[in-house]
């Protein structure tokens, strides 16, 4: 192995998009320039998609035991199964829940042990994923349960990068959830990946309202005026260039988030909407906050399209480059930051 970096790719729902564009990504030789890519998956599944493929018929697959023996310039496969795979493209299946739970631990594994150094994750499927083991409603949090730590959903393209303060959570628990503890929380991480992971200096970040037209002076709502306003009063004496709170329906129709280095939205669809309306074919969903790099496309399983050569990869590819920039920041950021002046 030289300096290219390990790159941990779980395989996520075998039935789904997952194979298609991880095969499409690395069939451009270009893309093992820098990076070795490490499959947590299987070759004869991948073998499977790749014939359902019309112009990637020539990429061979290198079979391990573990990541430690992977090979420079191939694309490696950690085998998680040496048995026969019942694959059902576009369909929802108990297997590809087990195998989707089996690649994330075993790259977790390897992340904590320093045999891989970023992690890309291909999409599952929340529900057929669940088990005992795993109760959680998406990557993120069960990352965050994995590495035990704070962590923040960030979605990420050449426009724009907004943070979720509340993840995949129900629309009707979001205002109980949100308390000043994790708005603050949420707030100092973001401020923090942007200048460590993004190599962003002096980061401005806008924090969106809650309510319609940030409460209208409270003729509408109040916690705006009571939660949001303090808080960024207080974050703004510790030094964060944080400002708002905006309401989302103008800052983006007046595309006011151009004059910011990331977005604050306090719940899923606030920040999901507008982003994929920039960025769906290539927009990458980050999770800062963790001791690890992991990104992955910000799409999901698409059984719709599964088995019928009409994914895009561009998303993937994306995924890919912005896991090996952010490592880089991080060293760079580290280094440059390791003997502070008093």
């Amino acid at each position: 192995m030289d300096n290219r970096i390990r790159l941990a790719i779980t395989h996520g729902d075998i039935n789904g998009v997952g194979y298609e564009v991880i095969l499409k990504t690395f069939s451009d030789a270009r893309m093992f320039d820098t990076c070795t890519p490490i499959l947590y998956g299987s070759t004869k599944v991948a073998s499977y998609h790749k014939n359902l493929l019309a112009h990637h018929q020539d990429m061979n697959f290198t079979a391990l035991r573990n990541a430690s023996e992977a090979v420079d310039r191939k694309f490696n496969v950690v085998n998680l199964t040496s048995e026969e795979v019942k694959i059902d493209v576009g369909k929802s299946t108990e297997i590809a829940g087990a195998l989707s739970r089996q690649a994330l631990n075993m790259a977790c594994n390897d992340l904590k042990n320093g045999l891989v150094d970023v992690l890309v994750t291909a999409p599952i499927n929340k529900k057929n994923i669940q088990a005992p083991d795993f109760d959680f409603p998406g990557h993120t949090e069960y990352l965050s349960h994995q590495f035990g730590c704070n962590s923040l959903m960030m979605m990420v393209c050449d426009r724009i990068r907004i943070g979720i303060v509340t993840n995949h959570l129900a629309l009707k628990d979001v205002p109980t959830t949100l308390t000043h503890n994790l708005l603050y929380d949420k707030l100092m991480l973001m401020n923090e990946s942007l200048k460590r992971d993004f190599g962003v200096p002096m980061p401005k970040i806008a924090v969106l309202a809650l309510d319609p037209h940030a409460g209208d002076n409270g003729v509408i709502g109040t916690f705006d005026d009571e939660v949001i306003k303090p808080l960024i009063q207080e974050v703004q004496g510790k030094g964060v260039l944080a400002y708002g709170p905006y309401p989302s329906d103008g800052f983006f129709g007046s595309s006011e988030f151009n004059k910011f280095d990331g977005v604050l939205a306090l719940y899923h669809d606030q920040g999901l909407i507008p982003f994929k309306l920039m960025s769906f074919t290539e927009g990458v969903n980050y999770t800062a906050g963790l001791p690890y790099v992991r990104t992955s496309p910000a799409h999901g399983t698409a059984y719709d399209i599964a088995g019928k050569d009409k994914a895009s990869e561009q998303s993937f590819r994306s995924a890919v480059r912005l896991a090996c920039d952010i490592l880089r920041n991080r060293k760079e950021y580290d280094i440059l930051t390791e003997n502070p002046l008093k």
